[in-house]
């Protein structure tokens, strides 16, 4: 389980990084993305390893990754000016 949570933890790191690189304009400061992005991937290895319990690693990581993927996501921030039409 430690193994897992490490593991996954270094992934949400990597994942944050892969986003605040790639959209810096859209994201806030970097210290919360890679907060939101370990502590998701943490949570995300947490509620799999719950859920389908020890001896599934991959698994667990699978889940975490697509935790950690749904909480960057939430950071994002719409790309331009939200156009509003007077109809």
């Amino acid at each position: 389980m430690l193994l897992e949570a490490l593991g996954s933890v270094m992934l949400g790191i990597a994942l944050a990084w892969t986003a605040a690189t790639r959209l810096p304009h859209r994201l806030p400061e970097r210290r919360t993305v890679f907060a939101v992005g370990a502590l998701g991937a943490l949570f995300g290895a947490f509620l799999t390893h719950s859920a389908v319990g020890p001896g599934h690693a991959v698994t667990t990581v699978v889940g975490a990754t697509f935790i950690a993927v749904v909480a960057l996501s939430l950071l994002l921030r719409p790309a331009g000016r939200l156009r509003r039409s007077a109809a």
